[in-house]
This record gives structure tokens, sequence and C-alpha cells, in this order.
């Protein structure tokens, strides 16, 4: 089994940082990418940056200069450094991870269980 365990949601204010962390544990032999996805109240989920096991890195364009995604790969852990936050940036933080596990030859996708981020006076 595969774990995704996120952190470091909260309250903030406009203007203000948060930092996000996801740690992926359990039968992992090695992760592709991973990356951060949002969703707000009735709309969809949406990429908000991912960056594969080589350091290349992509960003959803509302995000990228605001955003920075960085990962550590020996860790299995990949952060999110928000800064510059605005109120429409208020969602649920999911992280993703495409990997391959112990026993197969196949990759597949995980979800984490989301991390709450409200932007707020």
């Amino acid at each position: 089994q595969v774990q995704l365990v996120e952190s470091g949601g909260g309250l903030v204010q406009p203007g203000g940082s948060l930092r996000l962390s996801c740690s992926a544990s359990g039968s992992i032999v090695s992760i592709r990418a991973m990356g951060w996805y949002r969703q707000a109240p009735g709309k969809q989920r949406e990429l908000v940056a991912a960056i594969r096991s080589d350091g290349r890195t992509v960003y959803a364009d509302s995000m990228e200069g605001r955003f920075t995604i960085s990962r550590d790969n020996a860790q299995n852990t990949v952060y999110l450094q928000m800064n510059s936050l605005k109120p429409e940036d208020t969602a649920v933080y999911y992280c993703d991870a495409n990997f391959q596990e112990r026993g197969s030859l196949d990759e597949r996708s995980q979800w984490g269980q989301g991390t709450q981020v409200t932007v707020s006076s």
C-alpha cells in the first residue's frame, strides 16, 4: 500500500504565504512525478504545479511566479511554496503522485486526502 500525507494548510491573510508538504510512503519503487491540484467549492479540480523526478516543472499560468514546487526525491516528498496569496486561492489542495509500486511493472497515480487553504482577512 501507498500513503500520501499532506500538511501545511491553514488560514492566511491576503498577501501572506504558506508552504504545503506531501510525503509518500509505502511499497514504492520509484516516483515519476508528483504534483499539486486544487479544488474550490463548486469548481473542478485544477492543476497547480507538477514536478518530475528529473526536476522539470509545470505550473498553471495563474500561479507561475507566485507558487514554487520543489521535491526531495530521497524523502519522496513534494513541497509547494505559495506566496502573495489571494482570496481566490482558497481551495482544498491535493497532492498527486505517479509511481511504480513493488510487485508491479505498471505505474499508477494516487491522491492525498487534501489540505484546506483559506485566504481571508
